[in-house]
């Protein structure tokens, strides 16, 4: 009867150690994973925000009269043309 009770007790030993030794493995797959996709996301924080500084910079009020005066030919209309209507 001891000798079934220590064969028990050293396979659940056994059994637990492989147990641990399974959890550590899945740990640091898991660590590695995470730490890539921290990596990836702080990649497109970084591209977000030139896209956003992109997006500002042709947004500019400065920049979009330009381009209406130089390539669209438009202007302010003279107070000449300006016509009212109202109700």
């Amino acid at each position: 009867m001891l000798r079934v009770l220590l064969a028990i007790l050293v396979i659940a030993n056994i059994l637990s150690a492989v147990g641990v030794v399974n959890a550590r493995h899945q740990h640091r797959q898991l660590f590695v994973q995470l730490a890539k996709l921290e990596h990836a996301r702080d990649e497109l924080n970084v591209d977000f925000g030139r896209l956003q500084l992109e997006q500002a910079t042709w947004a500019e009020a400065n920049r979009i009269d330009q381009i209406a005066r130089t390539k669209l030919g438009m202007k302010f209309p003279e107070s000449a043309d300006i016509v009212v209507i109202r109700p």
